[in-house]
């Protein structure tokens, strides 16, 4: 999880203060989550996942595939 993550951020150009503004995520937090340290909450994946309009499997490395499934 902790490299699709940074990736994901990454491949928007942002940095994780950047993040924070867009999602209302802490910046301390969104740096657990991508060094692997802390998993996050539920309610954080879906946030994540539609900030990035990727799935939440995709975000927990799950499956290779980014896309939703609708």
């Amino acid at each position: 999880m902790k490299t699709n993550l940074k990736v994901l951020r990454k491949e928007k150009g942002l940095t994780q203060i950047a993040l924070q503004m867009h999602t209302g995520i802490e910046q301390a937090l969104l740096s657990k989550f991508e060094n692997g340290e802390r998993i996050p909450p539920t309610d954080t994946l879906i946030r994540l996942a539609d900030f990035y309009e990727v799935s939440i499997d995709y975000i927990l490395c799950r499956t290779n595939n980014p896309e939703i499934n609708k």
